[in-house]
């Protein structure tokens, strides 16, 4: 038994916007209506109906839900240790902290040190919000993170996209397969999560400020989008590396261009005697 403390590992940036009403600038209420009658719908009248067919749902009242919700317990069911590499990330869904509980430190220690020794992943269960989840535990760093994962049935295999080719019907050549590997290389580094913004969210919250500020924004209108035929595969792979090759070249270049920091020169020592006049004969 090692107890635990439960934290949010992320914290979602997400640029929210409310309903306002276009005539008067004050935000809008939703009411439930019943379409049949106009009328609204009170809270307490409300029921769970799951859809059969259009207009036709089985009615669910809440004691019955009640009674299938998973037992709550305040304890994590580890049934298995695995390897990381054998699941697949598509079964990952949202990331938590477990922090030691009181008086866990040394068993949650061990745990994470035998976890982190033995390269595994402790692939668990425990009821959350009255669902059953299950989840992934492994050592990051000196905690130990926790992944709620979806269910096998809760993934669309990729087999039932229309839009995939059969591998048998589409040929590659040598050649081709040597020119994609070298783009491959050529932008090959490690993972700096740094590096990478959301700049979407960034240009939202710009035009936000701007126009806060009284900033008026004038829209232009998009341009029109032509379909652009299949580009040959040679061609666009070679376009692709040579793009990769000359913005290579652009930054060693402007590296070498940079202006290098003045050195100061030290005086050069004077030679004895140099300073004197030449004596007369």
């Amino acid at each position: 038994m090692v107890p635990v403390k439960l934290y949010s590992a992320v914290n979602r940036k997400t640029v929210r916007f409310h309903q306002l009403s276009g005539k008067s600038g004050v935000r809008v209420i939703q009411k439930r209506i019943d379409p049949r009658t106009g009328e609204e719908v009170a809270y307490e009248d409300l029921v769970k109906g799951y859809e059969l067919t259009p207009d036709r749902y089985v009615v669910i009242e809440p004691g019955e839900l009640d009674a299938l919700e998973p037992k709550k317990t305040k304890t994590i069911e580890i049934e298995d240790f695995v390897e990381l590499a054998q699941i697949d990330p598509i079964f990952y869904d949202h990331p938590y902290y477990l922090a030691p509980g009181p008086g866990g430190a040394k068993p949650y220690r061990l745990l994470l040190e035998a976890m982190r020794q033995t390269n595994r992943v402790a692939i668990a269960r425990f009821v959350m919000r009255s669902k059953e989840q299950l989840v992934a535990i492994r050592p990051m760093g000196e905690v130990l993170q926790m992944a709620t994962m979806l269910f096998p049935d809760e993934v669309i295999p990729p087999g039932q996209l229309d839009e995939v080719p059969d591998p048998s019907e589409v040929r590659t050549t040598e050649r081709e397969l040597d020119i994609a590997k070298q783009l491959v290389g050529s932008l090959a580094g490690d993972f700096e999560p740094n590096r990478y913004r959301d700049t979407y969210r960034e240009e939202v919250l710009a035009l936000i400020e701007r126009k806060a500020e009284g900033e008026k924004i004038v829209v232009q209108p998009p341009a029109e989008e032509l379909e652009a035929p299949v580009p040959d595969l040679m061609s666009a792979l070679k376009a692709s590396l040579e793009a990769v090759r000359a913005r290579d070249q652009g930054t060693a270049i402007r590296r070498r261009a940079a202006p290098k920091a003045p050195t100061t020169k030290k005086p050069q020592a004077k030679k004895p005697g140099a300073s004197r006049a030449p004596a007369k004969r």
